[in-house]
This record gives structure tokens, C-alpha cells and sequence, in this order.
């Protein structure tokens, strides 16, 4: 075959495997218009779940409707169905730390209690740790929430709501976060958001939270992401279509993986999220929120506090700046806290 025969073939085979591709992702952004962008007044009327104020009469269930692959259905009214702890009743913290963690993750949750969970007086200041689920789902789902009623018979840490804890109802569990914080704890200064797969570094937390420069009121730090892309391919896993978000950027927000708020801030969010349809997502909302509320996230003092994709193992001068890191294994968490625990180290 000549050079120009050969050449010729491959651009032919090559047109040929551009235009398949292109049948086959038209045809599957067709399927994705066609399923679920559908007319948006459709949508169910929103039923705000936080009540401001007591209500005369009870909001009626909306009528179901799936709400597809970008939005959850919330607002709805989801109910909390474990919550026995003493936090906000009888112990009113200085700040909480709040861990969303899967129902069936209780050697996380465990890890955590004799980590940096279990620290309980920090600089003086009192901290508690909560973990927020949802439901079990699948086989063995009765089983399941039977070792949760019995885990926190021993704990009293558990703050368990009616939705199906799934990765994509993650806004759905920040949002009921939320509501628990706002109906409870008006006597905290402080609430951090944490992954179970994160290293908190408790002392260099509380250092941050105490201060004078640390905002009160309408504070919200960690990673800011400040000009986060909407993502357009929908081969993509965060894929959002035009429809969705006309918005070629994302509010600014700080990255989920564990962010502090003010206590002020969760009753404000509730007060315009149902002006905001849910998308999955759930630390972009929380910026279409705060924007919304016309309030911006805060950059930390040092840009090494939140760490999402270190270089491991960390230094020990890395480590003595960072509130929390992204870790790689339960081993490389429990090492990290425990260095955390020695004599603050000086950097050279």
C-alpha cells in the first residue's frame, strides 16, 4: 500500500469512527433531553421542610415526581428518625463537627471516635462530633438499621433522616444537616462539615476559629473554589446541561470535602434554599445559596489549611499548618493524627 493510499485510508477509517461517535453522543444527549429536561413547570411547587415559625397548618406531601439526574427532591418532608444525643440539649458545644458518612461505614465512624472525633476539649473550648445518615437501602436493609439503633444505644452520636443515603442524595443529607443545626443549636459559634475520609487537624481548628480576625457572623471558609467550570460533557460525572445551570461558572463555594460555617448561616440558607431547585451537588448549592444571600465564602489565612490533593506523605511542617487533608487509607489517616498530637513543630 503507498504512503498516499495508507493515508487515505486512515482519515477514511477515521471519518468513520468520528461520525459513529457523533451518532452515539448526539444520540445519547437526544435520550438525556428527552427523559429529563422536561417542561420546569412540571416541577412540584417547593415545600420549605425548615419552619421559621410555626404553622397553623402542616404543609401537604408535594406530589411525586421524579426530579432526574441533576436535582433532588428536596425540599420534602423528610423527618428525623434517630436523634438522642445531648449535644444542644444539655452540652452546647463551641463547635461541632458534622460527618456525613454512609450508613454501613461504621469502622469509619469508629476510626474517627478514637481519632479526632474523640477529642472533646480543645484550647479550652468544647467540641462534640455527630454523624448525619440517612436510610439503609437494598438487602439486609432491616439488619442494617438494627446495628445503627444498637451503635448508637452505645454512642448517642448518630442524627438519622428518613431519605435513602445514596451518593447522590448528599444535598439531601447537607440540607437536613442543616435543619437539625438550625432547630437545635443556637447556642454554638461553629459548625465544620468534614468528610469520614478526611484528617482534622482539632488544635489548629479551634486556633483558626479563635481568631480575632475569624468572622462571627456570615462566615464560611475552607478550599474555595472561586471560578469552578459547569461542566458541559455529558460523559462527564458532573455533567450539568444548559438548562440546568445557564451559568458557564459556579458560584463561588468551598470545596465539600470539609468546610467551617458561622451557627447564623444554616438558618439563612434554609430561609432561600427553596427559592434555589437542588442539584446533586451538593457544595456547588450551598454556593448558589450563599450567593443568593448575597455572602461570599472567606479564604483561609494560609492557602495550606485544606489540603485536597497533597503530595503524601505530608511534613511535619506540612502538617502543623493543615486543619484538614484528604488522606489516602485508614493507616495514613490514624498516622497523621497521631504526629498531630506531638509539640507543635516550627517550620524552617
Amino acid at each position: 500500500m503507498s504512503y498516499l493510499s495508507g493515508l487515505m485510508d486512515y482519515k477514511s477509517r477515521r471519518s468513520f469512527t468520528s461520525f459513529v461517535a457523533c451518532c452515539l453522543g448526539a444520540g445519547t444527549i437526544f435520550m438525556i433531553y428527552f427523559n429529563y429536561e422536561r417542561d420546569p413547570v412540571r416541577w412540584p411547587a417547593p415545600v420549605q421542610v425548615f419552619k421559621m415559625a410555626p404553622s397553623a397548618a402542616a404543609p401537604e406531601e408535594p406530589k411525586w415526581e421524579d426530579p432526574g439526574p441533576y436535582h433532588v427532591a428536596y425540599p420534602r418532608n423528610y423527618k428525623i428518625i434517630m436523634d438522642d444525643t445531648q449535644v444542644c440539649r444539655s452540652i452546647n458545644p463551641f463547635v461541632i463537627l458534622a460527618v456525613p458518612v454512609g450508613t454501613g461505614n461504621v469502622a469509619a465512624r469508629n476510626d474517627i471516635r478514637r481519632t479526632w472525633g474523640g477529642e472533646t476539649l480543645v484550647l479550652g473550648k468544647m467540641v462534640r462530633t455527630l454523624f448525619f445518615l440517612g436510610l439503609p437501602g437494598g438487602e439486609g436493609a432491616e439488619q442494617q438499621q438494627e446495628k445503627l439503633r444498637q451503635e448508637n444505644q452505645q454512642h448517642h452520636d448518630l442524627i438519622q433522616s428518613d431519605f435513602k443515603d445514596t451518593y447522590r442524595n448528599l444535598t439531601i443529607k447537607t440540607m437536613m444537616m442543616l435543619e437539625w443545626l438550625a432547630a437545635n443549636c443556637d447556642q454554638v459559634s461553629y459548625v465544620m462539615k468534614i468528610d469520614s475520609d478526611m484528617l482534622l487537624h482539632v488544635n489548629n481548628l479551634i486556633k483558626l476559629l479563635l481568631d480575632p480576625k475569624t468572622a462571627k457572623e456570615n462566615y464560611m471558609t475552607g478550599l474555595v473554589w472561586w471560578h469552578s467550570p459547569v461542566l458541559r460533557n455529558p460523559f462527564n460525572k458532573f455533567y450539568m446541561p444548559w438548562s440546568v445551570i445557564a451559568e458557564s461558572e459556579y458560584p463561588p463555594y468551598p470545596l465539600g470535602m470539609g468546610y467551617i460555617m458561622s451557627l447564623d448561616l444554616p438558618r439563612k440558607i434554609l430561609g432561600v434554599s427553596h427559592q434555589i431547585k437542588p442539584i446533586y451537588i451538593e457544595d456547588a448549592y450551598l454556593g448558589m445559596c450563599l450567593k443568593r444571600l448575597g455572602i461570599s465564602p472567606t479564604d483561609p489565612p494560609d492557602k495550606d489549611m485544606f489540603l485536597v490533593d497533597p503530595r503524601h506523605p505530608l511534613s511535619d511542617c506540612s502538617l502543623s499548618k493543615v486543619v484538614a487533608t484528604t488522606t489516602t487509607s485508614t493507616a495514613q489517616m490514624l498516622s497523621y493524627w497521631s504526629r498531630s498530637q506531638q509539640p507543635d513543630t516550627k517550620c524552617k
